[in-house]
């Protein structure tokens, strides 16, 4: 049996992106199709038993229509490809107000063939041409879908977290109770755990976050864990494996680093179904590179220009259609010797790119506890000439000079 892991899609992050003339969607938006066509055409081309997403379908928790449109056309592909497709709610999945459908209910309320939508923690048996496969659901949940109002009285965020993590590791005990031994069973969990490495998930963060410890999910009865919430693709632990697939595309510089794609889990029976040999392999997808040329300027350099193109010229192989940001630290006195000019026509082969100037100013003599109106210019000149360790006779001398000026005299 095998199934494919994938999370975070966010389709509608548009950062660093163009309107494309050739369909009118924002070229971030044409990245995050592009991978996720990469991801339904493997899924069809080898044969997968199930596609498992494991939440926020969306950026926002009310998608346009367009955005809609695109998913339901991939979804559509693999519905008609016989494959059954499981998607959880996530929590940019959920709407505003308690009652309101989530972005993904349509799939379920059209009852569309070999599509499941999970909007509520549970058990579903998922028939497949390998055989019949367990996936325990835990969607992101509400504080109020856990804790009545009268839980949460007088209770810090520590003490809540406390109360939301018993009742989310009271469920996943429960379903753990629950699911037949004899066949596959997977958890598949829309949440954070503590220790997990997070990424630019943190600055897409909805309300307040409620998190599970790694011990409280990694239950024997599941023979793999799938996450989804935290952007970085990374192994939790091993038995049995818990598994964040990371987003499908790159969202902002905090992923940078980070190689994306889709996890493939392969489950192997012997054929009466009590044990069963899993294993897993990470599928890189070709997102969008993300690219920093950091420039470090000193006083000294005449030619800084030269010194930025020299910079960008060594990273040309990566640089094209890359998302790029040019990071110039310089003094301020250099600033006026830098052209622009050039600096942009260096970067047209890039998609996207932004230039940065950290310009450090010289710091200026601290005067102790006096202010300028309790100081005279030649106390002032005075503790100029301390503080740059000036020698006692030129100091002598140019303190007399201060005092002929503040005089009016002819200093000669």
């Amino acid at each position: 049996m095998k199934i494919l892991h994938f999370a975070d899609l966010h389709l509608g992050v548009e950062n660093y992106g163009r309107p494309d003339p050739a369909t009118g969607l924002s070229t971030r938006t044409n990245d995050i199709l592009r991978v996720l066509d990469e991801l339904v055409d493997y899924a069809i081309d080898n044969s997968v038993d199930l596609v498992l997403f494991c939440g926020d379908a969306y950026k926002n928790r009310e998608p346009n229509q367009t955005h809609q449109r695109e998913l339901a056309k991939r979804i559509n592909r693999l519905s008609g490809s016989g494959i059954p497709t499981f998607l959880l709610t996530g929590n940019h999945d959920l709407p505003n107000a308690v009652g309101r459908a989530t972005s993904t209910e349509i799939f379920d309320t059209l009852a569309i063939e070999n599509i499941y939508v999970s909007t509520k923690p549970d058990i579903y048996r998922i028939p497949t041409k390998s055989g019949e496969i367990q996936v325990a659901s835990l969607p992101w949940l509400r504080r109020g879908a856990l804790l009545a109002k009268d839980d949460t009285k007088n209770l810090n965020f520590e003490q809540l977290n406390e109360r939301l993590q018993e009742a989310l590791t009271s469920i996943i005990t429960m379903f753990a109770s629950k699911v037949d031994r004899s066949i596959p069973a997977i958890l598949a969990a829309h949440v954070w755990v503590t220790g997990a490495t997070t990424g630019s998930e943190r600055s897409m963060i909805i309300g307040q976050e409620h998190t599970l410890l790694l011990s409280n999910i990694a239950n024997p009865a599941f023979d793999y864990v799938a996450l989804g919430h935290i952007h970085k693709q990374q192994v939790l632990g091993e038995n049995p494996p818990v598994i964040y697939s990371g987003s499908l595309e790159r969202v902002d510089f905090g992923e940078e680093a980070d190689d994306k794609g889709f996890y493939v889990i392969d489950i192997k029976t012997d054929g009466s179904q009590h044990q069963r040999e899993l294993s897993y392999e990470f599928h890189q997808v070709k997102g969008r590179t993300f690219l920093s040329i950091p420039v470090n300027l000193d006083s000294m350099n005449l030619d800084p220009t030269t010194t930025i193109l020299e910079a960008i010229e060594s990273k040309r192989e990566q640089l094209s259609e890359a998302i790029v940001r040019l990071i110039i630290k310089m003094p301020a006195e250099i600033e006026g010797r830098i052209n622009d000019i050039e600096i942009r026509n260096a970067l047209k082969d890039a998609h996207y790119f932004t230039v940065s100037k950290d310009i450090e100013h010289e710091a200026r003599v601290r005067l102790g506890n006096y202010s300028a109106e309790e100081i005279t210019p030649v106390d002032a000149l005075k503790m100029y000439l301390e503080s740059k360790n000036t020698s006692e006779e030129r100091t002598k001398l140019l303190l007399d000079y201060g005092e002929r000026i503040v005089r009016g005299d002819d200093p000669e």
